[in-house]
């Protein structure tokens, strides 16, 4: 915890050329009168005058960027199924961030249309995935938990034994795993720990600052282990938070040296703390990495007059305690691709 030295199928336009014949396809229904140009119905257009195709309904947009992990080659949803831009609207929720969302914002994100965003979320609606909180603005329902609960359901199974193993290989080093809270993405939470016969008035804890000092992810190698993988919009809601009061002296203030210290973890693989979250404790953590997403950390504290910098041997014990962690959530390849 501490300074660590991130088509086509589209209608052809009334005034499209015919390849066949050289000529201009008309629109149907219109007719040209002799020496002057075809006049689309309803439109002010004189006879002599140039026509023009009818205007579609709606505004016209800007081209839109792909959204994150779009492959660079061709438009997103050309050829997507159904099935796949749910997918993509359910993605955009977490992606964005936030709490509620219009279909506009969400098809700028994803690349569809404002219509299909629409039906999308009117439906799911009906299937419980989506609520409308406001006029024009929707967000998940907490269904979308219960779904993410099942999925975590024995994934962490034998992590137990994956602390100790770390806590043994560190010369008794104090193992945690925190994951991301499942009721904030900003947070972190220690779910397993692997200390012996050390308790919370060993480590010079309090309840109190566990509940404050270890949650916040700005403070402690584990929580910036977490912060350097979450997405810009969770990084910039934690970088406006206040540092908790009963932090270390070695915790970051300043931004810009916190920010640095991410792409450094990023870099690395790891963060090493110095007194972030208490004086006198130092800190190696690592990413739990699943499915490409952050879920959490290995975190491994000592002393800091027994481990005044960390050595290459505790990094790389925390390293591969992650590791192992990551592989527990990482999904395994289906028969058809085995």
């Amino acid at each position: 915890m501490g300074h660590s030295t991130t088509a086509s199928g589209s209608r052809a336009s009334a005034a499209a050329p015919d390849s066949a014949s050289g000529t201009t396809a008309k629109t149907p229904g219109t007719a040209k009168a002799p020496g002057t140009a075809a006049k689309a119905p309803g439109s002010n257009a004189k006879p002599g005058s140039n026509a023009k195709a009818p205007r579609t309904t709606g505004h016209a947009k800007k081209p839109r960027q792909a959204p994150k992990g779009a492959s660079s080659t061709g438009s997103r949803t050309s050829g997507s199924g159904h099935a796949e831009r749910v997918f993509l609207v359910q993605t955009a929720f977490a992606e964005l961030g936030g709490s509620a969302h219009g279909p506009g914002e969400i098809a700028e994100f994803t690349g569809l249309d404002d219509s299909v965003v629409y039906r999308i979320l009117q439906s799911g609606i009906y299937q419980r995935i989506f609520e409308r909180v406001d006029r024009g603005l929707y967000r998940l329902r907490t269904s979308a938990a219960q779904l993410a609960f099942t999925a975590l359901d024995h994934r962490l199974d034998g992590a137990q034994a994956v602390l100790r193993d770390l806590r043994e290989a560190t010369d008794g080093g104090l193992a945690f795993l925190y994951m991301v809270a499942p009721f904030s993405g900003a947070q972190r939470q220690c779910v397993d720990m692997a200390v012996g016969d050390s308790d919370l008035a060993e480590l010079g804890m309090t309840p109190r600052d566990v509940l404050s000092v270890t949650r916040s992810l700005r403070t402690g190698a584990s929580g910036r282990t977490i912060l350097a993988y979450l997405p810009e919009v969770l990084q910039q809601r934690v970088l406006a938070e206040p540092v908790p009061d009963q932090a270390g002296p070695g915790v970051y203030r300043d931004n810009d040296a916190l920010v640095a210290s991410l792409a450094e973890v990023r870099d690395l693989g790891h963060a090493l703390g110095y007194e972030e979250c208490m004086a006198g404790w130092n800190s190696c953590a690592a990413p739990i990495m699943w499915d490409g997403s952050i879920m959490g950390a290995v975190l491994l504290l000592k002393l800091k007059s027994v481990m005044p910098v960390a050595p290459e041997s505790v990094i790389e014990a925390t390293k591969e305690a992650a590791a192992v962690l990551s592989r527990y959530g990482a999904a395994r390849p289906s028969a058809d691709q085995a």
